[in-house]
């Protein structure tokens, strides 16, 4: 009797998982190659690393009824509670504290992410009640991930960097760092652009 062999496939379900880790691990090795290393010139392969995925998810969902369609059966909740990992920011705290980040750039950066990693499950529960409470915070959410990469870019030794000092940023460019700017920071960039595309497929129930 012959047997038949099934090799597993990844499904539509986890092709998520997957790509998330290929970009993990894509960031790694970049980073590993020295990809990132500051050399004194305007740090472009950071801004493409940190840049290209968001603005990539912001184009599909303009253009991509495909995509729009795939990103609003994905659950609401969900994607909010992942930014909960942003409590992690407090590291931009510490490492300020300990004079190898500069406090211009470490601090705003790590309390705004303290503070939307710790309000992501309040969010989360109350999103359907306070729809607009919810883009507020998803808009902030955004603003200190936007403000921590200029501010840290304004606060490096590069042509661009006129508020660098003796501290510079410059540990950001190199492995386990690295990954924050060109893995973290872009991915829960892409994370608020899912939740505003799926809240956008939702009925308002505000005043409901």
């Amino acid at each position: 009797m012959a047997v038949q062999l099934i090799s597993p496939m990844p499904t539509s379900r986890s092709a998520p998982v997957w790509g998330i880790a290929a970009w993990l691990a894509a960031a790694s090795v970049a980073g590993a190659a020295g990809l990132f290393a500051p050399d004194g010139t305007p740090p472009i392969a950071l801004g493409i690393a940190a840049g290209g995925p968001p603005l990539l998810a912001v184009g599909l969902g303009i253009w991509s009824p495909r995509f729009r369609a795939r990103v609003r059966s994905l659950d609401l909740r969900l994607l909010t509670q992942l930014q909960m990992w942003r409590i992690a920011g407090f590291v931009f705290i510490v490492l300020a504290g300990q004079r190898l980040l500069p406090a211009g750039f470490a601090l705003p950066a790590g309390i705004g992410d303290v503070f939307i990693g710790m309000t992501a499950p309040v969010v989360a529960a109350a999103l359907l009640q306070h729809r607009r409470a919810y883009l507020a915070w998803t808009a902030l959410g955004i603003a200190d991930l936007l403000i921590a990469v200029t501010l840290g870019t304004l606060h490096s030794h590069t042509p661009i960097g006129v508020l660098a000092t003796s501290i510079d940023t410059d540990m950001l460019g190199q492995l386990p760092m690295s990954l924050i700017p060109t893995f973290g920071v872009p991915l829960c960039l892409v994370l608020h652009v899912l939740a505003v595309i799926n809240l956008g497929g939702r009925p308002d129930t505000s005043h409901a």
